[in-house]
Parts: structure tokens; sequence; C-alpha cells
């Protein structure tokens, strides 16, 4: 999965959604396919924290990552 763009792992797991929605899967195959979503959730979230946490740091003149604060 680590291959995987964000907009990949959300497509798919969009894709397993309608198909559980849908309720024609068979309970086992239901039961994968959640276990999958789940494990498409925890990489999306993932990959969402690790983009917050880039978009709040800024690059000081001296080259140094910094907190980024907004000042009211």
């Amino acid at each position: 999965m680590e291959n995987k763009s964000f907009e990949e792992a959300l497509t798919e797991l969009e894709t397993i959604v309608k198909e559980l929605e849908n309720g024609s899967v068979e309970l086992d195959k239901a039961i994968n396919k959640y276990s999958d979503a789940m494990k498409l959730v925890k990489y999306c979230s993932d990959k969402l924290n690790n983009a917050e946490e880039k978009v709040n740091k800024i690059l000081t003149e001296n080259g140094n990552l910094e907190d980024f604060e907004v000042k009211e």
C-alpha cells in the first residue's frame, strides 16, 4: 500500500464503501472488504496527518524548520 497515492487509496476506499452499501457482497467477502477499508482509512489518515505536519512547518531564512504560528 505504501506505493499508493492518497488519491488512489481514497478512490479504492470509495469503491469498497459503495460495494458494501450495495449489500450484494457475501458476508465473508464483506468482512474482508471491511478489513481492507479500515487499512485504507488508516493509510489515508496517516497521509493527511503527515501533510498537515509539513504544512505547519515553514523554512526560516537560515534553513531551519520551525513551527508555523498565525499571529493575529
